[in-house]
């Protein structure tokens, strides 16, 4: 990892509201299928692995940029880095695999993938997203694991 950071000053936006939850979200008994609200809320408050700010407030994550289809069981999630060449793509493309793998039910498939033409090694960051073995081998990287924790840890 660089020991330098690569966009010293980035962009910072604000925070959506809140989103406030009916009482048919808290029933148990009454089905309610995800929605591109309730994912973009398990990964908004992720932290950037370079600053002490969130993907939403630095809008690598936005609501409009993902995808479900609960038929389908599938996730598919859009993430914008600061700049072309940030050299910590793959890191928060695994941040934010990580964190809706231990947050979603085991049946859905994640996929996470650079936001088309926003990253100038897009192709090869979005293979190893993809790549279950290169997740899992980045995964057993204990120091690796360490950051991803601590990028994905509620902040308080």
């Amino acid at each position: 990892m660089p020991t330098e950071i690569e966009n010293i000053n980035p962009n910072v936006y604000d925070k959506i509201k809140e989103r406030v939850t009916t009482a048919n979200e808290e029933d148990d008994n009454v089905a309610d299928p995800f929605d591109k609200r309730e994912i973009f809320d398990l990964i908004r408050n992720i932290t950037d692995p370079e600053h002490p700010l969130t993907l939403e407030e630095l809008h690598v994550v936005q609501e409009g940029l993902i995808s479900i289809n609960n038929k389908q069981n599938s996730v598919f999630i859009n993430f914008t880095p600061t700049i072309p060449h940030c050299s910590m793509a793959t890191l928060i493309g695994l941040s934010i695999r990580v964190k809706l793998l231990r947050s979603l039910p085991p049946r859905f498939k994640v996929t996470v993938e650079i936001t088309p033409g926003t990253h100038a090694s897009e192709q090869a960051v979005n293979k190893q997203l993809a790549d279950k073995e290169r997740v899992a081998a980045a995964l057993e990287n204990k120091h690796l694991a360490e950051v991803i924790n601590q990028c994905i840890s509620a902040r308080g």
